[in-house]
């Protein structure tokens, strides 16, 4: 997908696995509120007047047919900010126009995170702020082996299917 800027924002050491391109800078310690929210800052001081979209790492099936649209130059005129729900009730990618650190922690930080309420407490702040939302399509987040076989099948020719697929071959093999 094209970007002004990669970053990513990690909790470890960076491997061979990383693609050339990317700016990398630690993850902060605390919640995932705070976490995220400092990511949004470390986005803004990288770029301040580029926008911010934060994918998780937990949507193997996602690829940028899914984003290219709802991204495009002729979509972002008049968006605040990006939401793109998970199934579950979280969320899997959100965005900011205009991204500042103030402005992360208010819609961030006191987000309970990991519940079926996630993304309607985010949605619920970016309403609050009055901010024009992109909607994102929902998409299944992996959290337990049940969506791992469901982003599999729904992604069938993907690495994550092959290597779920080698990971319950193993399995059977070895009962």
């Amino acid at each position: 997908m094209p970007a002004g800027r990669r970053l990513l924002v990690l909790d470890g050491a960076v491997g061979d696995w990383l693609p050339p391109g990317w700016q990398v800078v630690p993850q902060v310690g605390g919640g995932l509120d705070e976490r995220l929210a400092a990511a949004f800052a470390h986005a803004a001081r990288i770029a301040p007047d580029a926008p911010a979209l934060l994918v998780g790492m937990d949507t193997p099936q996602l690829d940028a047919a899914l984003l290219a649209e709802a991204l495009s130059p002729a979509r972002r005129t008049g968006v605040d900010a990006w939401f793109g729900p998970a199934g579950d009730g979280g969320f899997w990618a959100f965005g900011l126009a205009g991204p500042t650190g103030q402005l992360a922690r208010r819609l961030l930080l006191g987000v309970p995170m990991s519940t079926p309420e996630t993304g309607q407490a985010l949605l619920d702040r970016l309403l609050a702020e009055r901010l024009t939302i992109g909607r994102l399509p929902v998409v299944t987040d992996v959290d337990t082996i049940e969506d791992a076989r469901q982003v599999a099948a729904e992604a069938p020719g993907s690495r994550f299917a092959a290597r779920l697929r080698s990971i319950d071959t193993a399995r059977e093999v070895s009962r």
